[in-house]
């Protein structure tokens, strides 16, 4: 440690000089330069929390006991738990609601926050905050308080709006557009963290955009006002008094704010929350496909130039993408026209032109854009699939093929029961796969039932051979394989190389 010290106080006294040299030449240009036209901070937020705290509620929500012998159920953005992302999103921790009861009785208070939106008495807060209660109560800034009414929630959103009834008018804040927002812009967060009502933090947009993996709607802004547990629920707000966003969740080690929280912005939930407001209920469209998103090496493999739209990996059977003959490995690119660059774009763009709508697709098929008029349906009640582990062990009359670096198999009756597949099922099963080799780089895995390699389907090992060998090939840096595991289907680009089986 001391040599450390020493070495670092040579460099210092090294740089010392060397600045005091430069100090002489910059002397010289000082006068020369433009004046600085940076924007001066703001000298307080005193009168823009005057304004707007008033409009801020805390809530609390009686909730249901939970049956004997149910397990307490993790703090996690909505839609995660049971997800193959649980574990790694443990930490992020929702900032509310703090729970005055035993967190494993599944019953007691909870508090959380939330804002007057008109002067009839709408709250909007989060889903997660009055989630299971049979019980909520408002309570303002002076200490009215007042039993609110569940108008309508969103799971996918995390958005939900109550309804409080007032002989006077409330006082009520303004939506802002959340799009105006830029990082680096000033924020405000009001709320009710630990229960301690009327907190006011103030911080920095941080970053737009973020995707925390919380469900197919994540567009959160990412700031550092400190927040809390206890705080979901309540406004961000910009220097004019204007909502922005909705404080929702902390990314954090240890439960407790560490300057990185995550708030909707009201471009998405505005709209959610004039639709409850109106229809008591979401309704979103539905197109019926499973898609994956795009890399490099599978965009070159289907002969796009670049990594962008939604890979179909599924049609489900008689859904609006049946019907209107969608297939799997089609690559959607674009929703009436508004382009389908990531993976969620196509879920909003879909869910956002509600049922009973038509839209056009454009689909990426056989190296060429067509277009394709679907008519959406109304999302039916979502289903759950599951799988155990596959089984890994070696499998008779295996066939090394070098230019994967893998060994492949037959599928017997034996290998389908122990995969767990469905009868029909057809393909060959990867037994082995060499450290470094193509089949690794594309992350296959020994399991995995090979299904198809470009558009020939899979019996056995030798249709790998002839599908990787097909003219046509020599002219593209990667083959897209369709592969099965655990019951789920995705997509994988093998770098091609030697095609020698």
């Amino acid at each position: 440690m001391h040599a450390t010290l020493v070495s670092s106080g040579k460099a210092y006294c090294q740089g010392l000089r060397f600045a005091a040299g430069a100090m002489a030449i910059a002397a010289t240009l000082v006068f020369t330069l433009p004046p600085a036209s940076a924007r001066p901070g703001p000298e307080g937020f005193s009168d823009l929390v005057e304004k707007v705290k008033p409009a801020v509620v805390n809530i609390s929500s009686t909730r249901h006991a939970a049956a004997p012998g149910t397990p307490p159920q993790l703090q996690l953005p909505p839609g995660l738990r049971g997800s193959p992302f649980e574990e790694f999103l443990r930490r992020f921790r929702q900032p509310g609601p703090e729970s005055e009861d035993d967190p494993s009785s599944g019953s007691g208070q909870a508090l959380g926050s939330g804002f007057l939106i008109d002067a009839s008495g709408y709250v909007v807060t989060n889903n997660h905050v009055i989630k299971g209660a049979d019980k909520v109560e408002i309570t303002l800034s002076d200490g009215r308080k007042f039993d609110a009414r569940v108008i309508g929630r969103d799971h996918k959103t995390d958005v939900a709006l109550v309804k409080v009834e007032s002989d006077k008018p409330l006082p009520f804040v303004s939506w802002g557009d959340s799009d105006k927002a830029k990082v680096g812009d000033w924020i405000l967060a009001v709320g009710n963290p630990f229960g301690l009502g009327g907190t006011v933090t103030a911080g920095i947009v941080s970053a737009r955009g973020r995707d925390i993996q919380s469900g197919p709607f994540d567009d959160f802004l990412q700031i550092d006002a400190p927040i809390n547990r206890g705080n979901s629920g309540g406004p961000a707000f910009n220097m004019d008094g204007e909502v922005i966003g909705i404080n929702t969740a902390i990314y954090s080690p240890n439960g407790g704010s560490i300057g990185i929280g995550f708030a909707v912005p009201t471009s998405v939930a505005r709209p959610i929350v004039e639709e409850l407001k109106a229809k008591g209920h979401i309704e979103r469209g539905w197109l019926g496909v499973n898609i994956q998103s795009m890399t490099p090496e599978i965009a070159t493999s289907l002969g796009l130039s670049k990594p962008e739209g939604s890979l179909v990996l599924n049609v489900t059977p008689n859904s609006p993408a049946a019907k209107a003959g969608l297939k799997q490995g089609d690559v959607i690119r674009s929703v009436d026209s508004k382009p389908v660059k990531e993976f969620r774009d196509l879920a909003r763009l879909i869910a956002g032109a509600g049922p009973d709508k038509s839209v056009t697709l454009t689909v990426w098929r056989d190296g060429r854009d067509i277009s394709t008029v679907v008519s959406l349906a109304r999302t039916p009640a979502g289903q759950t699939a599951s799988a155990d582990e596959p089984a890994r062990g070696s499998a008779p009359d295996t066939k090394s093929v070098a230019a994967l670096g893998a060994s492949l198999a037959p599928l017997t009756k034996e290998t389908r029961q122990r995969l767990q597949l469905p009868e029909g099922s057809v393909g060959t099963v990867v037994v082995d796969v060499r450290r470094g080799s193509a089949a690794a780089q594309a992350g296959l895995l020994p399991g995995d039932l090979i299904a198809r390699v470009g558009d020939r389907m899979i019996t056995g090992p030798n249709d790998v051979v002839e599908a990787l060998r097909a003219p046509g090939n020599e002219s593209r840096r990667s083959a897209l394989m369709l592969v099965k595991r655990q019951g789920n289907d995705r997509f994988a680009a093998v770098p091609l190389g030697s095609t020698a089986g």
